[in-house]
């Protein structure tokens, strides 16, 4: 049995399979780009204009002085877009025009002129069946001069017929596209509309473009006209603002990155909005508008301005109607937030007035850049405002106010201790506020020798003025009975002096208290096993505390009642009082004893009323 070959060595090779082609469905294809690919179908004539755009610069790569002019004529339903190109040979429209995804930009001859086109892939003329129901190209090509002119005729249905013509039909070298209007659709090729679209487009495109005998481009941009002036510079922008953004800027920033090939403005909106908000940009690519809705444009902090420039450098993806994120990208974003925050510097430097009207409306951007810029904060430290206990003022002049810069996190501990904190002469910022806290923890970095101390209930209880020791042992059956109902809800009961009068107790806590509080209130729903874990992790921390100000008058008549349940309603109503005050959420517990309170002061003020007394 071993000495007899195998079956399968005696078999002969299986010969290739033939290969096959792929199948394309044309109006498959065109419903893919329509509802996928393409956010409108208005982008076909931005594909028709780049389509010429990229012939007249590929004819004056080899002929520097021939003629650069695109021509659209709309009527009857139909577009006509002529231009004075390099043309194309009958071999090229087969290779070219009828071959879905080649780019003529990768024609042969034209290779070294590839960093000045528009396209960089070869959808084409297909986008134009977004609109059209048949497409007519007839060229010729500027490259072979013997070469008669083509005709290419394609219909939506995938099929097309391509025959040479008589030299008349086309004496001089270029390209004209017809186009007939789809079922539907005749509303993209109306004359308004395409002298609309091809002003959104074209406005920056560098060669002769009209509709009709109307110009389309508005050369130089906007940015790069001559003026008078700053002043009358600034004006002629803000118009340019208003006419594409619809407001009016607060100011205006240039945006000019020569090693990129950028070059444009940012526009500084007059309102505040959300750094959580993406803001959008309109970018232009070589002239043409690529899209209206770059958001990666600039860095997050970025969010207050609104750019439009035009690039020679970002890569668009597929569609062209958005950048696509890479390392060019990245490196732009990063030298347009250098212009903004150069911008901003020089603001401080030199029109403080200016920085200051921006600063009321946009101060959480500036702050959200400080935070990781220390030069920026060093720069903004005189001029950004912070809520303190001084009132609005800049960290800067607070701390020279101030030998130690207390803070809180949060609003609802400011509000708590500010009057307090005030009338003894403790400065506290509020940081409770976006990136407030963060930037007042900065400070010894960009300020050195300044103490920055976060403010707890021990800070605030320090300095509030003893009561004389006399006294306060007068008061001992009152401060028992207060201590002993308030003792469920995890609060100690202290009497101090301290202004303003007004003021019968104040409510302090921390996190650690607040903590300590949640993981009591844990335990007690708990089962017995998740009692124990829970115990076990009881912390030392302070508890809460109401200070009764015994400087008063209502204290100093509730310490001289006598019946400990009134003391015990009088207690819980100042509790309540307090909390309210500080405008802290209430537990379920608190609203308990709020309502408590208010019922067992209201039963003791009538009381004896049903007796006639």
């Amino acid at each position: 049995m071993d000495s007899q070959p195998s079956h399968q060595a005696s078999q002969p090779p299986h010969p290739p399979h033939s290969p096959h082609t792929f199948q394309v469905d044309l109006r498959g294809l065109v419903d893919l780009l329509s509802h996928h690919l393409y956010s409108s179908p208005k982008v076909y004539l931005r594909e028709l204009l780049q389509n010429a755009v990229d012939a007249v610069t590929a004819r004056r790569a080899a002929e520097p002085d021939a003629p650069a002019r695109i021509r659209l004529y709309a009527a009857d339903g139909g577009l006509r877009v002529e231009d004075t190109g390099v043309g194309l040979t009958e071999p090229d429209v087969h290779s070219l025009l009828a071959t879905i995804g080649r780019s003529s930009k990768r024609a042969e001859g034209l290779a070294e002129a590839r960093s000045e086109f528009l396209g960089q892939f070869g959808i084409g003329l297909l986008a134009c069946f977004l609109v059209a129901e048949r497409i007519r190209v007839v060229s010729r090509s500027a490259r072979t001069p013997g070469a008669p002119p083509v005709e290419w005729t394609a219909r939506d249905d995938g099929s097309y017929t391509v025959r040479t013509l008589p030299a008349a039909e086309r004496p001089e070298p270029g390209t004209t596209v017809y186009l007939t209007a789809r079922a539907g659709a005749a509303e993209w090729l109306a004359p308004d509309r395409v002298r609309a679209l091809a002003r959104d487009f074209g406005s920056l495109l560098p060669y002769d473009v009209r509709v009709g005998d109307e110009p389309v481009t508005e050369l130089p941009a906007p940015w790069d006209r001559a003026h008078p002036g700053p002043a009358g510079r600034r004006v002629a922008l803000a118009r340019h603002c208003r006419e594409l953004f619809g407001f009016t800027p607060l100011d205006s920033i240039d945006l000019d990155v020569p090693l990129a090939g950028i070059r444009g403005v940012a526009y500084v909106l007059p309102s505040a909005v959300s750094p959580a908000q993406r803001a959008t940009h309109r970018v232009h690519l070589k002239g043409m508008l690529l899209t209206e809705r770059a958001e990666q444009l600039l860095p997050d902090w970025a969010f207050f301005v609104r750019c439009v420039l035009d690039t020679d450098s970002l890569r668009p993806t597929a569609s062209r109607e958005s950048l696509y994120e890479d390392e060019t990208l990245a490196a732009v974003r990063d030298a347009l937030g250098e212009r903004i925050r150069s911008w901003l510097t020089g603001l401080a430097a030199g029109d403080p007035e200016r920085l200051s009207a921006f600063l009321a409306v946009h101060h959480l951007g500036v702050k959200s850049l400080a935070r990781h810029d220390r030069e920026m904060l060093r720069t903004m430290l005189p001029w950004l405002p912070f809520e303190t206990t001084d009132g609005q003022l800049s960290l800067e002049e607070f701390a020279r106010r101030h030998p130690v810069v207390h803070f809180t996190r949060s609003v609802e501990e400011y509000r708590q201790v500010a009057p307090i904190a005030s009338a003894q002469g403790v400065g506290v910022v509020n940081g409770g506020y976006t990136y407030d806290s963060e930037l007042v923890e900065a400070l010894p970095r960009v300020r050195p020798g300044t103490v920055v101390a976060e403010l707890d209930a021990d800070t605030v209880t320090a300095h509030l003025d003893a009561v004389d020791p006399g006294e306060e042992l007068a008061l001992s059956g009152f401060l028992a009975a207060a201590q002993a109902r308030l003792d469920p809800l995890g609060c100690d009961v202290v009497l101090r002096a301290f202004h303003p009068l007004s003021v019968p107790a104040l409510h302090l806590d921390d996190r650690a208290a607040r903590h300590e509080q949640a993981r009591a209130e844990a335990e007690e729903r708990a089962d017995d096993l998740w009692a124990g874990i829970l115990g076990s992790l009881r912390g030392s921390a302070p508890r809460a505390r109401l200070v009764l100000n015994h400087l008063n008058p209502l204290v100093r008549r509730i310490g001289a009642l006598r019946d400990p349940e009134l003391i015990g309603t009088a207690t819980e109503s100042l509790y309540g009082q307090a909390l309210l005050m500080a405008q802290r959420p209430l537990r379920p517990a608190d609203s308990a004893l709020l309502n408590r309170a208010f019922i067992g002061l209201l039963a003791w003020a009538t009381h004896g009323e049903g007796d006639g007394r």
